[in-house]
């Protein structure tokens, strides 16, 4: 039998009118997104819905819109039958993925990544840190780079392996400036500044971390049913402690996704399937190896060709 892995997207994946189709369709849907609004005490619905996309694009909207969309997709595919044998999720996405795994409920994760997001901005004001995309560079180059433009122009790491000529890194300003132009000397392909309002998983986001772990202290945790791997080593883990410890970790650490997915295969997962808005872990996950499936549910069109593709295969 095949297995399945489910994985779950992070922040940059969304767009207004995420998850209305869904929404519309089906009632395990629509209760997601009710129960998402009961724990916030506002429509995140109407804003995934009908944004505006500026409202949308603040980090404390973004996280809990996500997360509501990706377990609206999730329990959809949970009554057409279909379950994941391992899960994981990038950044933001590994809540949907405990979740997922049942390890936390639904209510306390979207009030969590609200405040998660809400504790990452306030680390950095705005305007102060900066992410920028370092493609065609090998990882060792990359992390020497930032190390050099740290020392003489403040914080800037490497802090998403996203896949093999893909890491991105994040920092002050100025420091990921100065590290960008370094690196497109060292022969980076090209270096892309990332429209995002703080430099999420670097060091400067020390703070919103102990923040979040007082935050997590007051959630009850429950050992995953499934596996789930955690961004932080790119290692499965099964109990709650451990996540815990892994989530207050990945705030200020960086997210070995490339890892993840190497993990995931050496687990035995054949198929893939993205759960929520976009289809950009499906793009990563092609250039990290080439053995698997490649599907994703996020509308009414990619859930049927997904369902199609599991009837033909079963």
């Amino acid at each position: 039998m095949e297995k399945i892995a489910f994985i779950f997207p992070g922040q940059g994946s969304q767009t207004v009118g995420m998850g209305k189709e869904l929404y519309e369709r089906f009632d395990v849907a629509k209760a997601v997104f009710d129960a998402a609004d009961a724990a916030l005490g506002f429509s995140i619905t109407n804003m995934c819905f009908n944004g505006p996309e500026d409202e949308l694009r603040k980090t404390f909207n973004t996280q809990p819109a996500i997360l509501t969309v990706s377990i609206a997709c999730y329990e959809v595919l949970k009554q057409h039958g279909l379950q994941p044998n391992i899960v994981a999720g990038h950044s933001l996405g590994e809540y949907s993925a405990l979740v997922a795994a049942g390890a936390l409920p639904f209510g306390d994760a979207v009030r969590l990544v609200r405040k998660r997001g809400q504790l990452m901005q306030e680390a950095v004001p705005l305007g102060e840190g900066s992410m920028a995309a370092i493609l065609g560079l090998e990882r060792q180059i990359v992390i020497d780079i930032c190390q050099k433009a740290e020392a003489e122009f403040g914080a800037v790491q490497a802090v998403n392996f996203n896949c093999p000529g893909q890491i991105v890194i994040a920092g002050k300003k100025e420091a990921v400036e100065k590290a960008v132009e370094m690196l497109k000397a060292a022969g980076a392909k090209r270096a892309i500044m990332l429209p995002v309002s703080a430099p999420f998983h670097s060091t400067l986001m020390k703070p919103a971390a102990e923040k979040l772990a007082a935050e997590l202290s007051n959630i009850r945790m429950s050992d995953p049913i499934i596996p789930v791997v955690a961004n932080v080593h790119g290692q499965i883990i099964s109990k709650a402690l451990d996540i815990e410890k892994s989530l207050v970790e990945q705030a200020d650490h960086p997210v070995e996704w490339e890892k993840c997915i190497a993990q995931i295969v050496e687990f035995g997962a054949t198929t893939f399937v993205e759960v929520g808005p976009g289809k950009v872990l499906s793009a990563l996950t092609k250039k990290i190896t080439k053995e698997i499936e490649n599907l994703n549910v996020e509308d009414s069109i990619s859930l049927e060709k997904t369902l199609d593709y599991f009837k033909e295969v079963n």
